[in-house]
């Protein structure tokens, strides 16, 4: 997920009632869209995957075979207009004898392509997973090569540099919002009728159809972020297919959240990640110079914003492109370092690694455009929205006083479902009840801000016989496969045994980064490239 937010008409939600418990094998719901998963599953099923080579495109190792699914763009019309999904994987490695079927990921966002996750089948964290599974990846509809939206010309949207003003004055407001509705009606245009398929109910159907083309019975699931959503409605609708998920750093179910209310708690919850950030470099001003007070590492950054805003590094740097890369710190505290270095440089008049972390890349431009577009369609399709901006400017105005660092870049990001043409969808009731579906595995750091923690226990909550793993006083966004060994080994031997703690567990944080001396990496400038 990468944003949502507060009231308004997210409180006036009519929650989707559960049916009673279905005959093995059908969906929990038995509307038209519900049927056509039927027929469009049992179509794949019997029509399989075939798989080949890779598209150059792809930029994958040539170990990953590359494959495509069909699946209706309309679920209530199963025989009408198919789209191709784009579907990657690395057979598992170790013999039939070992193998116990394919673990398909999400990355999230929405908006993310998971073509990538079949790759990491030669890491020393994933070696033992992926002898036992086929490792399959895929990128959602409207991502990538699988039926790709867009809102706008990838140049526009990465066009720098850019403002991106923390307290924004009434008439930026009025900019901003004019920018949305351009935005939102840019979608409208592009992507014509279709775009109401863009949703996450239509993501968990493409799911139980891609599990049919891979001739598995049931499925075993890694989500992570949004994709936590998609595994958790996923077991809602479809629970005699599960057999195991993993939900990484899961997002706050509750339908009355979805999306609005999450993103203002989103917001909330960057402010002290911000803030772990801060702290971390003022424990190291020795090495980047920034202050030794985490206020004083702030007044760097502000000092940065003003000179940015003035004359833009590069003439692409300006305070919007400052704003997004060290939103990425909030992420991952790998950027730490990196970051902090390129701070202290560009104030000390050096403004290369600066300029090299934060000018928007043209090469990268028409995916991150594609990323956004499907973000967008996605998060306003599924849900209400406030309409009325005075209910976005009242909420997050208020907010901004106790979050500054994320909170409007926020509502840049979000405003276009303010302007959103429906229709939408409502929002289900995520909830499982006893037996219905097998032990889920969440996993969510203490303080991670993309998704807060608050939101995981709510989700342990509504799926009965779920277990949570918690890596305290850790904010990395993402952290299955990661620096944490005893997270890794509950998700191992989760995957490889359906082995769980009782309830709950917890890991000690995984250490924060060593600082990067500034002489150092001076030092390693001059040195050839490692082979």
């Amino acid at each position: 997920m990468r944003a949502a937010a507060l009231y308004g008409a997210a409180g006036s939600l009519i929650l989707s009632a559960l049916a009673a418990a279905p005959a093995a094998g059908t969906p929990r719901y038995a509307g038209p869209e519900e049927r056509g998963t039927v027929v469009a599953a049992a179509r794949a099923a019997a029509a399989g995957v075939t798989f080949g080579a890779c598209p150059a495109e792809e930029d994958l190792p040539p170990t990953v075979e590359c494959a495509a699914v069909r699946v209706p763009l309309d679920y209530a019309d199963p025989w009408g207009r198919q789209i191709s999904l784009a579907v990657s994987r690395v057979r598992a490695t170790g013999g039939p004898s070992v193998r116990q079927g394919a673990l398909l990921y999400n990355p999230g966002g929405p908006g993310g392509s998971g073509m990538y996750f079949p790759a990491l089948a030669g890491e020393p964290e994933w070696k033992r997973i992926a002898e036992a599974y086929d490792l399959v990846g895929y990128a959602p509809r409207g991502v990538g090569r699988s039926a790709p939206i867009s809102c706008q010309h990838p140049a526009e949207f990465t066009k720098a540099p850019t403002a991106a003003p923390v307290h924004p004055s009434a008439a930026e407001k009025r900019q901003g919002v004019v920018r949305a509705r351009a935005y939102a009606h840019g979608c409208a245009r592009r992507a014509g009728p279709a775009l109401r398929h863009y949703h996450t109910l239509n993501n968990v159907r493409d799911l139980e159809v891609l599990r049919a083309a891979l001739g598995e019975r049931r499925l075993t699931f890694l989500g992570a972020s949004y994709g936590t959503y998609l595994g958790a409605l996923y077991a809602v609708m479809f629970p005699e297919r599960v057999r195991r998920m993993v939900l990484d750093s899961p997002v706050d179910p509750d339908p009355a959240k979805v999306w609005y209310r999450n993103n203002l708690e989103q917001s909330l919850a960057f402010e002290s990640r911000w803030a772990d950030f801060r702290a971390w470099v003022a424990r190291h001003h020795a090495t980047y110079g920034l202050g030794t007070t985490p206020r004083q590492v702030q007044a760097a950054y502000d000092r940065a914003r003003a000179l940015l805003a003035k004359n833009p590094a590069d003439g692409t740097v300006g305070p919007g492109q400052l704003q997004a890369a060290f939103t990425r710190t909030v992420y991952n505290d790998l950027y730490w370092p990196r970051r902090a270095l390129a701070l202290s440089a560009y104030l000390k008049g050096d403004p290369r690694q600066l300029v090299k972390q934060a000018k928007p890349r043209a090469s990268a431009a028409a995916e991150e455009e594609n990323g956004n577009a499907v973000y967008t369609a996605v998060q306003c399709n599924d849900a209400p929205w406030p309409t009325d901006w005075a209910v976005w400017d009242r909420d997050n105005t208020a907010l901004a006083r106790r979050a500054p660092f994320e909170t409007w870049a926020n509502v840049r990001m979000n405003l276009p479902c303010a302007y959103w043409q429906p229709p939408r969808q409502r929002p289900v009731d995520v909830r499982t009840g006893p037996g219905d579906v097998p032990p889920l595995l969440i996993l969510a750091a203490e303080r991670d801000a993309a998704t807060p923690y608050a939101g995981a226990l709510r989700l342990q909550q509504r799926l009965a016989g779920s277990v949570l793993v918690t890596e305290r006083g850790a904010g990395t966004h993402g952290i299955s496969g990661g620096d944490n060994a005893c997270v890794n080994g509950h998700m191992e031997a989760y995957l490889l045994t359906g082995r769980t703690p009782v309830r709950r567990a917890s890991c000690a944080p995984h250490p924060q980064p060593d600082p990067v001396s500034l002489e150092q990496r001076a030092v390693e400038r001059l040195l050839p490239p490692a082979v």
